[in-house]
């Protein structure tokens, strides 16, 4: 009987596997990176993974915001309102007018002359005196 016992066991487990139907899906591989075609919303987090892991400090960095931490509130206020003044002053040209401005460091002097502009910078350190001529320009 003991001769029967193996053939009685491949004789089940061949009728197991004929009864039964193996099932499975082709794999298919997806890129993470929206570079290589993946998904673009995984570009934020693959970004910030990416800088959460760098421990380089650049130099060049810190001396530029060294130098933008030093401004109070007074001197950008100060500093936006001359950018406004001298936007006006530039404005003014298409009108016919000239007009002057005198700042902490400089004096400019615009000059419109018929269509040929003169625009006269002075820097009140140095006394330095650059002259912009530009022509052409519709009185």
């Amino acid at each position: 009987m003991s001769h029967h016992k193996p053939l009685r066991v491949a004789a089940c487990l061949l009728a197991a596997g004929l009864g039964c139907q193996a099932l499975a899906t082709e794999l298919v591989y997806t890129p993470v990176n929206p570079a290589f075609g993946g998904n673009p919303l995984n570009g934020t987090w693959l970004l910030n993974n990416a800088q959460a892991q760098n421990d380089y400090d650049d130099p060049d960095l810190k001396d530029r915001s060294s130098a933008f931490a030093g401004t109070t509130a007074l001197e950008r206020f100060s500093n936006q309102l001359e950018s406004r003044l001298l936007g006006q002053l530039l404005d003014n040209i298409g009108n016919g007018k000239g007009g002057s401005m005198a700042t902490d460091a400089f004096l400019i002097d615009v000059i419109d002359d018929s269509g040929a502009l003169s625009i006269r910078v002075t820097d009140r350190a140095t006394g330095q005196v650059s002259v912009i001529d530009v022509s052409g320009l519709n009185p």
